[in-house]
Protein backbone atom coordinates (compact mmCIF):
# COMPACT_ATOMS: atom_id res chain seq x y z
CA UNK A 1 0.00 0.00 0.00
CA UNK A 2 3.15 2.09 0.61
CA UNK A 3 4.37 1.63 -2.95
CA UNK A 4 0.73 2.81 -4.44
CA UNK A 5 1.07 6.15 -2.50
CA UNK A 6 4.43 7.23 -3.37
CA UNK A 7 4.56 10.63 -5.36
CA UNK A 8 6.00 9.11 -7.96
CA UNK A 9 3.38 6.11 -8.44
CA UNK A 10 0.62 8.64 -9.49
CA UNK A 11 -0.04 6.59 -12.43
CA UNK A 12 -0.90 3.85 -10.18
CA UNK A 13 -3.80 5.72 -8.27
CA UNK A 14 -4.78 7.16 -11.55
CA UNK A 15 -4.82 3.61 -12.93
CA UNK A 16 -6.94 2.67 -10.11
CA UNK A 17 -9.71 5.60 -10.10
CA UNK A 18 -10.04 4.82 -13.90
CA UNK A 19 -10.97 1.11 -12.88
CA UNK A 20 -13.11 2.42 -10.34
CA UNK A 21 -15.05 5.00 -12.84
CA UNK A 22 -15.44 1.77 -15.19
CA UNK A 23 -17.35 0.10 -12.33
CA UNK A 24 -19.15 3.45 -11.17
CA UNK A 25 -20.46 4.23 -15.01
CA UNK A 26 -21.24 0.23 -15.66
CA UNK A 27 -23.48 -0.15 -12.42
CA UNK A 28 -24.75 3.67 -11.90
CA UNK A 29 -25.04 5.83 -15.14
CA UNK A 30 -27.34 7.95 -14.05
CA UNK A 31 -25.49 8.69 -10.77
CA UNK A 32 -22.30 8.71 -13.10
CA UNK A 33 -23.76 11.24 -15.16
CA UNK A 34 -24.97 13.38 -12.26
CA UNK A 35 -21.70 13.36 -10.64
CA UNK A 36 -19.63 14.66 -13.60
CA UNK A 37 -19.87 17.82 -11.65
CA UNK A 38 -16.68 16.20 -9.54
CA UNK A 39 -14.71 15.84 -13.14
CA UNK A 40 -15.51 19.31 -14.63
CA UNK A 41 -14.13 20.56 -11.26
CA UNK A 42 -10.74 18.96 -11.48
CA UNK A 43 -10.64 19.74 -15.17
CA UNK A 44 -11.57 23.64 -14.15
CA UNK A 45 -8.63 22.90 -11.55
CA UNK A 46 -6.05 22.16 -14.39
CA UNK A 47 -7.08 24.97 -16.54
CA UNK A 48 -6.80 27.32 -13.47
CA UNK A 49 -3.24 25.92 -13.60
CA UNK A 50 -2.48 27.15 -17.47
CA UNK A 51 -1.60 30.49 -17.33
CA UNK A 52 0.83 30.29 -14.23
CA UNK A 53 2.80 26.87 -14.97
CA UNK A 54 3.35 28.21 -18.56
CA UNK A 55 4.53 31.57 -17.58
CA UNK A 56 6.77 30.43 -14.66
CA UNK A 57 8.14 27.85 -16.95
CA UNK A 58 9.21 29.33 -20.12
CA UNK A 59 10.21 32.47 -17.94
CA UNK A 60 12.61 30.16 -15.66
CA UNK A 61 14.00 28.25 -18.58
CA UNK A 62 15.01 31.04 -20.65
CA UNK A 63 16.23 33.05 -17.58
CA UNK A 64 18.43 30.09 -16.30
CA UNK A 65 19.92 29.07 -19.91
CA UNK A 66 20.83 32.27 -21.36
CA UNK A 67 24.57 32.19 -20.11
CA UNK A 68 25.57 32.07 -23.94
CA UNK A 69 28.14 34.08 -23.87
CA UNK A 70 30.87 31.18 -25.15
CA UNK A 71 28.55 29.33 -27.14
CA UNK A 72 26.16 31.68 -29.15
CA UNK A 73 26.80 29.97 -32.28
CA UNK A 74 26.25 26.86 -30.96
CA UNK A 75 23.12 27.87 -29.14
CA UNK A 76 21.96 29.54 -32.53
CA UNK A 77 21.95 26.22 -34.47
CA UNK A 78 21.19 24.65 -31.08
CA UNK A 79 17.88 26.09 -31.37
CA UNK A 80 16.75 26.26 -34.81
CA UNK A 81 17.77 22.52 -35.36
CA UNK A 82 15.10 21.87 -31.92
CA UNK A 83 12.59 24.08 -33.61
CA UNK A 84 13.29 22.09 -37.20
CA UNK A 85 12.95 18.73 -35.21
CA UNK A 86 9.93 19.67 -33.86
CA UNK A 87 7.94 20.31 -36.90
CA UNK A 88 9.31 17.63 -38.86
CA UNK A 89 8.24 15.42 -36.35
CA UNK A 90 4.68 17.13 -36.13
CA UNK A 91 4.65 16.70 -39.53
CA UNK A 92 5.58 12.73 -39.49
CA UNK A 93 3.33 12.16 -36.41
CA UNK A 94 0.45 13.99 -38.17
CA UNK A 95 0.85 11.70 -41.25
CA UNK A 96 0.55 8.47 -39.43
CA UNK A 97 -2.33 10.53 -37.32
CA UNK A 98 -4.29 10.62 -40.56
CA UNK A 99 -3.62 7.89 -41.95
CA UNK A 100 -4.72 5.66 -38.76
CA UNK A 101 -7.10 8.28 -37.86
CA UNK A 102 -7.90 6.74 -34.27
CA UNK A 103 -11.12 8.47 -33.54
CA UNK A 104 -13.24 7.24 -36.46
CA UNK A 105 -14.83 3.52 -37.37
CA UNK A 106 -15.98 3.25 -33.21
CA UNK A 107 -19.60 2.96 -32.25
CA UNK A 108 -21.23 4.45 -29.94
CA UNK A 109 -24.42 4.09 -27.78
CA UNK A 110 -25.00 7.67 -27.73
CA UNK A 111 -22.66 9.16 -30.47
CA UNK A 112 -20.49 12.17 -28.97
CA UNK A 113 -21.51 15.87 -30.03
CA UNK A 114 -19.69 19.13 -29.82
CA UNK A 115 -21.87 22.23 -30.35
CA UNK A 116 -18.77 25.09 -29.46
CA UNK A 117 -16.81 26.51 -32.19
CA UNK A 118 -13.99 25.67 -33.21
CA UNK A 119 -10.80 27.89 -32.74
CA UNK A 120 -7.84 28.65 -35.63
CA UNK A 121 -10.10 29.82 -38.03
CA UNK A 122 -9.37 33.95 -37.19
CA UNK A 123 -7.62 36.00 -39.84
CA UNK A 124 -3.84 36.41 -39.61
CA UNK A 125 -4.80 40.55 -38.69
CA UNK A 126 -6.84 39.49 -35.51
CA UNK A 127 -4.24 36.77 -34.88
CA UNK A 128 -2.02 39.74 -34.25
CA UNK A 129 -4.02 42.09 -32.91
CA UNK A 130 -4.25 38.99 -30.65
CA UNK A 131 -0.75 38.45 -29.57
CA UNK A 132 -0.56 40.59 -27.26
CA UNK A 133 -2.53 41.22 -24.17
CA UNK A 134 -4.53 44.64 -23.66
CA UNK A 135 -3.94 44.19 -19.48
CA UNK A 136 -1.94 42.56 -17.36
CA UNK A 137 -5.44 41.20 -16.08
CA UNK A 138 -5.91 39.55 -19.56
CA UNK A 139 -2.96 37.47 -18.57
CA UNK A 140 -5.35 35.65 -15.59
CA UNK A 141 -7.59 34.55 -18.37
CA UNK A 142 -7.33 30.97 -19.44
CA UNK A 143 -8.22 31.78 -23.03
CA UNK A 144 -5.05 34.66 -23.33
CA UNK A 145 -2.49 31.74 -23.29
CA UNK A 146 -0.41 32.47 -26.31
CA UNK A 147 -0.39 36.41 -25.33
CA UNK A 148 0.93 35.07 -21.95
CA UNK A 149 2.97 32.77 -23.67
CA UNK A 150 4.68 36.28 -25.75
CA UNK A 151 4.46 38.39 -22.65
CA UNK A 152 7.00 35.64 -20.73
CA UNK A 153 9.37 35.35 -23.56
CA UNK A 154 9.64 39.20 -23.81
CA UNK A 155 9.67 39.61 -20.36
CA UNK A 156 12.87 36.63 -20.06
CA UNK A 157 15.01 38.85 -22.98
CA UNK A 158 14.37 41.86 -20.77
CA UNK A 159 15.82 40.14 -17.24
CA UNK A 160 18.69 38.66 -19.35
CA UNK A 161 19.20 42.13 -21.12
CA UNK A 162 19.59 43.74 -17.04
CA UNK A 163 22.83 41.08 -16.34
CA UNK A 164 23.42 41.32 -13.00
CA UNK A 165 20.44 43.67 -12.29
CA UNK A 166 18.42 41.37 -12.78
CA UNK A 167 19.91 38.84 -10.72
CA UNK A 168 17.00 39.16 -7.92
CA UNK A 169 14.33 38.90 -10.81
CA UNK A 170 15.74 35.78 -11.45
CA UNK A 171 15.76 34.67 -8.03
CA UNK A 172 11.91 35.58 -7.80
CA UNK A 173 10.83 33.44 -10.62
CA UNK A 174 12.75 30.51 -9.52
CA UNK A 175 11.40 30.54 -6.22
CA UNK A 176 7.67 31.23 -7.69
CA UNK A 177 7.77 28.34 -10.59
CA UNK A 178 8.55 26.18 -7.75
CA UNK A 179 5.41 27.10 -5.64
CA UNK A 180 3.50 26.92 -9.22
CA UNK A 181 5.07 23.79 -9.47
CA UNK A 182 4.16 22.50 -6.07
CA UNK A 183 0.80 23.54 -6.39
CA UNK A 184 0.00 21.83 -9.38
CA UNK A 185 2.06 18.69 -7.77
CA UNK A 186 -1.11 18.74 -5.24
CA UNK A 187 -3.59 19.23 -7.72
CA UNK A 188 -2.66 16.06 -9.85
CA UNK A 189 -2.63 14.35 -6.56
CA UNK A 190 -6.53 14.51 -7.18
CA UNK A 191 -6.30 13.10 -10.45
CA UNK A 192 -7.55 9.82 -9.14
CA UNK A 193 -11.09 11.03 -8.06
CA UNK A 194 -11.11 13.68 -11.28
CA UNK A 195 -10.74 10.68 -13.11
CA UNK A 196 -13.10 8.29 -12.04
CA UNK A 197 -15.86 11.00 -12.21
CA UNK A 198 -14.65 11.92 -15.85
CA UNK A 199 -14.09 7.72 -16.78
CA UNK A 200 -17.50 6.67 -14.98
CA UNK A 201 -19.32 9.66 -17.06
CA UNK A 202 -17.79 8.76 -20.48
CA UNK A 203 -18.57 4.95 -19.48
CA UNK A 204 -22.46 5.95 -18.64
CA UNK A 205 -22.50 8.18 -21.76
CA UNK A 206 -20.79 6.55 -24.45
CA UNK A 207 -20.57 3.09 -23.70
CA UNK A 208 -17.94 0.57 -23.97
CA UNK A 209 -16.71 1.58 -27.57
CA UNK A 210 -14.20 4.35 -25.85
CA UNK A 211 -12.06 1.68 -24.98
CA UNK A 212 -11.33 0.69 -28.40
CA UNK A 213 -11.16 4.52 -29.17
CA UNK A 214 -8.67 5.09 -26.69
CA UNK A 215 -6.73 1.71 -27.77
CA UNK A 216 -6.41 3.04 -30.89
CA UNK A 217 -5.48 6.31 -29.94
CA UNK A 218 -2.21 4.90 -27.81
CA UNK A 219 -0.99 2.50 -30.88
CA UNK A 220 -1.30 5.63 -32.58
CA UNK A 221 0.99 7.90 -30.47
CA UNK A 222 3.28 4.77 -30.26
CA UNK A 223 3.41 4.48 -34.18
CA UNK A 224 4.02 8.18 -34.65
CA UNK A 225 7.13 8.26 -31.95
CA UNK A 226 8.52 5.04 -33.80
CA UNK A 227 8.37 7.01 -36.95
CA UNK A 228 9.66 10.03 -35.48
CA UNK A 229 12.90 8.37 -34.21
CA UNK A 230 13.43 6.39 -37.64
CA UNK A 231 12.51 9.36 -40.14
CA UNK A 232 13.83 12.58 -37.91
CA UNK A 233 16.36 11.32 -35.69
CA UNK A 234 18.44 7.77 -37.01
CA UNK A 235 18.42 8.74 -41.03
CA UNK A 236 19.80 12.45 -40.51
CA UNK A 237 21.86 11.19 -37.99
CA UNK A 238 23.04 8.06 -40.21
CA UNK A 239 23.55 10.41 -43.70
CA UNK A 240 24.95 13.83 -42.03
CA UNK A 241 27.39 12.10 -38.98
CA UNK A 242 28.34 8.67 -40.48
CA UNK A 243 27.79 7.41 -36.88
CA UNK A 244 27.57 3.48 -36.79
CA UNK A 245 23.91 2.98 -36.87
CA UNK A 246 24.59 0.00 -34.59
CA UNK A 247 26.71 1.94 -31.78
CA UNK A 248 23.75 4.69 -32.41
CA UNK A 249 21.01 2.07 -31.46
CA UNK A 250 22.51 0.77 -28.75
CA UNK A 251 23.37 4.19 -27.36
CA UNK A 252 19.47 5.05 -27.46
CA UNK A 253 18.35 1.83 -26.10
CA UNK A 254 20.36 2.72 -23.15
CA UNK A 255 18.50 5.97 -22.68
CA UNK A 256 15.47 4.70 -23.64
CA UNK A 257 15.70 1.86 -20.43
CA UNK A 258 15.83 5.56 -18.15
CA UNK A 259 13.13 7.24 -19.87
CA UNK A 260 10.48 4.25 -20.13
CA UNK A 261 11.19 3.68 -15.99
CA UNK A 262 11.13 7.37 -15.20
CA UNK A 263 9.33 9.05 -18.16
CA UNK A 264 11.22 12.20 -17.20
CA UNK A 265 14.09 13.23 -19.61
CA UNK A 266 15.27 15.40 -16.08
CA UNK A 267 15.69 11.97 -14.96
CA UNK A 268 17.62 10.78 -17.73
CA UNK A 269 19.89 13.66 -18.12
CA UNK A 270 23.28 12.07 -16.79
CA UNK A 271 22.85 8.90 -18.50
CA UNK A 272 21.88 11.00 -21.55
CA UNK A 273 25.39 13.05 -21.60
CA UNK A 274 27.71 9.68 -20.24
CA UNK A 275 26.45 7.72 -23.52
CA UNK A 276 26.71 10.68 -25.52
CA UNK A 277 30.07 11.56 -24.95
CA UNK A 278 31.40 7.91 -23.86
CA UNK A 279 29.60 6.28 -26.11
CA UNK A 280 28.73 8.29 -29.32
CA UNK A 281 32.04 10.50 -28.95
CA UNK A 282 30.41 13.54 -29.21
CA UNK A 283 32.24 16.41 -26.72
CA UNK A 284 31.63 17.32 -23.47
CA UNK A 285 31.69 21.09 -23.88
CA UNK A 286 28.82 20.68 -26.36
CA UNK A 287 27.09 18.32 -24.72
CA UNK A 288 26.85 19.62 -21.38
CA UNK A 289 25.26 22.49 -22.91
CA UNK A 290 22.76 21.01 -26.05
CA UNK A 291 21.33 18.14 -23.86
CA UNK A 292 20.41 19.93 -20.87
CA UNK A 293 18.89 22.91 -22.93
CA UNK A 294 17.03 19.87 -24.59
CA UNK A 295 15.42 18.88 -21.79
CA UNK A 296 13.45 22.38 -21.31
CA UNK A 297 12.72 22.91 -25.42
CA UNK A 298 13.29 20.16 -27.41
CA UNK A 299 9.93 17.85 -26.93
CA UNK A 300 10.12 16.01 -30.39
CA UNK A 301 7.55 13.51 -28.33
CA UNK A 302 5.33 16.66 -27.84
CA UNK A 303 5.35 17.41 -31.44
CA UNK A 304 3.37 13.57 -31.55
CA UNK A 305 1.55 14.01 -28.47
CA UNK A 306 -0.12 17.28 -29.58
CA UNK A 307 -0.75 16.21 -33.19
CA UNK A 308 -2.44 12.93 -32.40
CA UNK A 309 -4.39 14.51 -29.46
CA UNK A 310 -5.76 17.11 -32.18
CA UNK A 311 -6.45 14.18 -34.96
CA UNK A 312 -8.22 12.03 -32.29
CA UNK A 313 -10.22 14.72 -30.73
CA UNK A 314 -11.74 16.39 -33.93
CA UNK A 315 -12.02 12.51 -35.51
CA UNK A 316 -14.15 11.54 -32.34
CA UNK A 317 -16.67 14.22 -32.44
CA UNK A 318 -16.86 14.34 -36.40
CA UNK A 319 -15.07 17.34 -36.45
CA UNK A 320 -13.61 19.11 -39.55
CA UNK A 321 -10.40 20.85 -39.08
CA UNK A 322 -8.92 22.48 -42.05
CA UNK A 323 -4.64 22.19 -43.22
CA UNK A 324 -4.49 25.87 -42.07
CA UNK A 325 -5.74 24.89 -38.43
CA UNK A 326 -3.48 22.17 -38.31
CA UNK A 327 -0.60 24.45 -39.46
CA UNK A 328 -1.46 26.59 -36.66
CA UNK A 329 -1.64 23.91 -34.25
CA UNK A 330 1.94 22.72 -35.08
CA UNK A 331 3.23 26.73 -34.46
CA UNK A 332 1.37 26.90 -31.33
CA UNK A 333 2.89 23.82 -30.29
CA UNK A 334 6.20 24.40 -30.97
CA UNK A 335 5.66 27.32 -28.18
CA UNK A 336 3.98 25.38 -25.62
CA UNK A 337 6.80 22.84 -25.37
CA UNK A 338 8.63 25.40 -23.77
CA UNK A 339 6.22 24.81 -20.98
CA UNK A 340 6.19 21.64 -20.48
CA UNK A 341 5.88 20.82 -16.43
CA UNK A 342 8.51 18.14 -15.02
CA UNK A 343 6.29 16.50 -12.77
CA UNK A 344 4.84 13.17 -13.03
CA UNK A 345 1.88 13.80 -15.61
CA UNK A 346 2.88 17.04 -16.39
CA UNK A 347 1.63 16.72 -20.03
CA UNK A 348 -2.07 16.54 -19.15
CA UNK A 349 -1.14 19.92 -18.78
CA UNK A 350 0.25 20.74 -21.48
CA UNK A 351 -2.67 18.68 -23.68
CA UNK A 352 -5.34 20.81 -21.26
CA UNK A 353 -4.21 23.94 -22.62
CA UNK A 354 -3.45 22.66 -25.98
CA UNK A 355 -7.16 21.90 -26.56
CA UNK A 356 -8.15 24.73 -24.89
CA UNK A 357 -6.64 26.97 -27.24
CA UNK A 358 -8.32 25.85 -30.07
CA UNK A 359 -11.52 25.87 -28.12
CA UNK A 360 -11.45 21.61 -28.51
CA UNK A 361 -13.42 19.44 -25.88
CA UNK A 362 -12.07 18.59 -22.48
CA UNK A 363 -13.96 15.51 -22.00
CA UNK A 364 -11.52 12.83 -23.54
CA UNK A 365 -8.50 14.52 -21.08
CA UNK A 366 -9.81 11.95 -18.24
CA UNK A 367 -9.97 8.74 -19.86
CA UNK A 368 -6.47 10.17 -21.78
CA UNK A 369 -4.98 10.76 -18.55
CA UNK A 370 -5.71 7.12 -16.97
CA UNK A 371 -3.31 5.57 -19.61
CA UNK A 372 -0.92 9.14 -19.70
CA UNK A 373 1.56 6.89 -18.19
CA UNK A 374 1.50 4.32 -21.10
CA UNK A 375 1.84 7.15 -23.96
CA UNK A 376 4.28 9.63 -21.61
CA UNK A 377 6.90 6.66 -21.79
CA UNK A 378 6.60 7.26 -25.81
CA UNK A 379 6.49 10.60 -25.29
CA UNK A 380 9.60 11.41 -23.23
CA UNK A 381 11.69 8.43 -24.84
CA UNK A 382 11.38 10.47 -27.95
CA UNK A 383 12.20 13.58 -26.13
CA UNK A 384 15.35 12.79 -24.86
CA UNK A 385 16.25 10.79 -28.34
CA UNK A 386 15.86 13.79 -30.11
CA UNK A 387 17.94 15.45 -27.87
CA UNK A 388 20.97 13.09 -28.13
CA UNK A 389 20.14 13.09 -32.03
CA UNK A 390 20.43 16.53 -32.05
CA UNK A 391 23.72 17.01 -30.29
CA UNK A 392 25.59 14.59 -32.56
CA UNK A 393 24.11 16.62 -35.26
CA UNK A 394 25.24 20.12 -33.99
CA UNK A 395 28.83 18.41 -32.56
CA UNK A 396 29.76 17.37 -36.34
CA UNK A 397 28.20 20.81 -37.84
CA UNK A 398 30.97 22.18 -35.19
CA UNK A 399 33.61 19.31 -36.62
CA UNK A 400 34.41 18.72 -32.93
CA UNK A 401 33.06 14.89 -33.30
CA UNK A 402 35.34 12.27 -31.79
CA UNK A 403 36.25 9.37 -34.14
Amino acid sequence: MKTVFKKENLFIRIAIGFGAGILLGTLAPQFSIDAKIVGDVYLNLLKMMVIPVIICAVMKGIINSANMSSLKRVAAKTVLLYVVMFLASFAVAFTVAMILRPGIGIVFENQPVYEGEIGGTVRISEVLLGILPHSFSDILSAKCILPALILALILSAVIVAMGEKGKPVTEFINRLTELVFRLLSIIMETSPIGVMSLMAFSIAQYGTGLFMAIGKYILCCWLACIAVFIIVFFIPVRLYTKKDAGTFLSACGKVALMTLSTTSSAAALPTTIRVSVEELGAPAEISNFTLPLGCTINMCGGACSFCCLAVFVSDFYSLDLTIAQYAAMAVIATLLNMAAPGIPGGGIILMTSYLTIFNLPLDLIGPIAAFYRLLDMAFTTINVEGDVAANLIIAKSEENMIQ
